[in-house]
């Protein structure tokens, strides 16, 4: 249908990887943020509790409020953090694994709620100070917080993630004001000491934090869930894992293959800046574009022979964004990812897929509820 395509509303979905590119990496295409939203005449479908939360976190800013909380945050997993972490995300892998094995011994496991959903809130809650008591209510809040971040969500789904707004602001708040009360050597103190240097107003530079501190956690947990759980659907084929076996220096390769097959995330929406023009197509100010991921890494311009799914591929995606808004966890979100391939392919040498993954009810987050594995 063309690299852009007008959707049924004020918008366009761009499918061609180039084009694609150009919109993440541009800088005439902006986050919508709250400004984009008072200026639309229909504001019933951004006034949702849930919606105008997400709306102030730093993945909907723009410059110059987007520059500065970034640059608060520091390289966050640059290389020397992720050797710091290395260690830690060995020893989760290796709990969970033990545990995935005592229930493979018995049968069929389901490879979701075993490992790929605790893996990530096991690194970032220890890395961020959560207690292991909290985990769970944490990952049910974030599972129902998505919502608002759907392409088209509905009331009732809006009303969930609402519910689940008011319980993250809850325990994100507490969770900056504790660690106020009782400083440690860690990242959330050391962030509380640069808002404290940058703004003179501690309500603002908690509420600040607290965005923050939400945002980093929730960003970590569904997306990179979801890549661990394709990562062992696609590779468990038991040709390919016998292979990746014998090939173990070739487990990178088979993570960019994973991320440029199925994304975690499929849609993301950009606004025009001012009137433009775009593979061709006349866009207005203030349009909204949705980013198709998923459409991109399988563009045959880019990827030949994109459907077939080619661990020596050495082609591209677009799976981390891209320009100002890339994935700020994308370095750790490949690390947990080949750690626990990696261990798998030690430990597991005839793992395999039992029972075909089943699909939250999402356009955008591209959530596996449930896998089943066996030997």
């Amino acid at each position: 249908m063309g690299d852009v395509v007008r959707a049924p509303w004020n918008g366009y979905f761009v499918t061609g990887f180039d084009t694609c590119n150009q919109v993440l990496r541009g800088r005439d295409w902006l986050a919508p943020d709250l400004a984009w939203q008072e200026r639309q005449e229909d504001r019933k479908q951004w006034e949702a509790t849930a919606t105008r939360e997400m709306t102030t976190t730093l993945a909907r800013l723009n410059a110059p409020e987007h520059t500065c909380q970034r640059r608060s945050l520091g390289n966050l997993f640059d290389r020397s953090t992720v050797e710091r972490l290395t260690p830690d995300v060995g020893h989760h892998v290796d709990r969970l694994l033990d545990g995935l094995a005592d229930t493979l011994r018995r049968g069929e496991a389901d490879f979701v709620p075993a490992v790929s959903e605790q893996l990530p809130i096991s690194t970032i809650g220890s890395w961020l100070g959560i207690p292991p008591e909290d985990h769970p209510h944490i990952l049910e809040i974030t599972h129902d917080q998505v919502f608002a971040q759907e392409l088209l969500p509905t009331r009732s789904q809006l009303d969930v993630s609402a519910r689940a707004t008011v319980a993250l602001r809850a325990y994100f708040t507490r969770l900056v004001a504790e660690r106020r009360a009782e400083p440690r050597q860690d990242v959330l103190t050391g962030w509380i000491h640069t808002w404290d240097a940058m703004e003179p107003d501690r309500r603002r530079a908690d509420e600040i934090l607290y965005r923050l501190t939400m945002f980093v956690t929730i960003a970590s947990l569904e997306t990179t869930a979801t890549l661990l759980t394709s990562m062992t659907r696609l590779l468990t084929e038991p040709s390919r894992w016998a292979w990746l076996r014998e090939h173990p220096e070739h487990v990178d390769a088979a993570l960019d293959e994973v991320l440029r097959y199925d994304p975690p995330i499929h849609i993301n929406t950009r606004i025009a800046a001012e009137d433009t023009v775009l593979a061709g197509v006349p866009i207005k100010k203030d349009s909204m574009i949705h980013v198709l991921y998923g459409a991109a890494n399988h563009d045959p311009r880019r990827n030949p022979d994109p459907h077939v799914f080619d661990i020596q591929r050495g082609g591209g995606h677009l799976t981390f964004g891209g320009g100002v808004h890339y994935c700020l966890g994308a370095a750790l979100a490949r690390l947990e990812a080949r750690t626990l391939l990696t261990r798998m392919l030690e430990r597991f040498p005839t793992l395999r897929t039992a029972s075909p993954p089943e699909h939250a009810p999402r356009m955008v987050f591209r959530r596996i509820t449930s896998l089943g594995v066996a030997l």
